[in-house]
């Protein structure tokens, strides 16, 4: 499906690889097999690369502190996640406005410490939910990847969007790999929101243009040097393909070869996986 030299003309044209985690990188707590020797064939070469996760039910220093135990040293600048996209998204085009948050206690907390005004209801959610009828609404509801969900925040985000509130999301993944099959994310939740409420979310993660350019205006690279690599077509593949950059499906996660031909997302290139890459980029030196 995608020649020898077309491969080598897509790694030897990236500057930038933008490199997915769950899927592409290690599955639940293991590292995928050739991962690490993948870093050192960038390095080798003169190019870079940066770990870029829809995932928001971690904050990034626990990604690193987890990729750290798999023999992967990183630092923050070398991490974003879509909650770090959303963070930006609010500062910029939200500023100061009060937000709820279906999160995770750590991501809630670096929403907090980026100076986003985190709204409370004033009924505990551990007691009960806030009537249908409350005046007392924020301004935006922000859905993240949230293992923490419970009914209660489930229906005061539905609540509150049915009586005004702007619903956005981190990012539109329906599953999340792990090594034993799928657990529902982000996307799937969402959904769940949007059958009850009648609105669609504004999402901001992979594949949606606000992640690239962040990246963009953190690294300096050019979009057309950017390839962003993972398993799923309709997040990793398409924020390539679809914001002037390259898009790289790796058939180690979500996707297979099956899937490519009725997707209206087409890769730039299909690789076994980030090792069979790093192999190739080594034969390029």
């Amino acid at each position: 499906m995608f020649s020898l030299e077309k491969k080598k003309e897509v790694l030897e044209n990236t500057d930038l690889f933008v490199l997915d985690m769950d899927g592409t990188f290690y599955l639940d707590n293991d590292i995928l097999d050739g991962a690490l020797d993948f870093l050192e064939a960038v390095k080798k070469t003169g190019k870079d690369y940066i770990f870029f996760t829809n995932n928001s039910s971690k904050t990034p220093d626990l990604y690193i502190d987890k990729l750290a135990k798999m023999n992967c040293y990183i630092t923050r600048d070398q991490i974003m996640t879509s909650a770090d996209v959303m963070i930006r998204f609010l500062k910029s085009e939200h500023k100061g406005e009060s937000v709820y948050i279906l999160a995770t206690e750590q991501v809630k907390k670096s929403f907090e410490d980026e100076g986003i005004n985190v709204f409370v209801p004033e009924i505990p959610e551990s007691e009960a939910y806030v009537p249908a009828g409350t005046d007392r609404i924020p301004d935006i509801v922000v859905v993240c990847f949230d293992k923490s969900l419970t009914y209660n925040s489930l229906t005061n985000a539905c609540t509150y969007i049915r009586r005004g509130s702007k619903f956005l999301a981190t990012h539109l993944d329906i599953n999340c790999p792990v090594k034993d099959g799928f657990i529902i994310d982000c996307g799937a939740m969402c959904a769940a929101i949007s059958l009850s409420t009648g609105n669609e979310p504004q999402y901001v993660g992979k594949p949606f243009k606000e992640t690239v350019d962040m990246i963009i205006d953190k690294t300096g690279v050019k979009r057309d040097r950017i390839s962003f690599v993972g398993d799923r077509l309709y997040t990793d593949v398409a924020t390539g393909v679809k914001n002037g950059a390259k898009g790289i499906l790796v058939l180690t996660g979500e996707a297979t070869v099956d899937d490519i031909e009725p997707s209206n997302v087409k890769p730039t290139a299909v690789f076994d996986s980030i090792k069979e890459m790093g192999q190739m980029l080594l034969n390029l030196l």
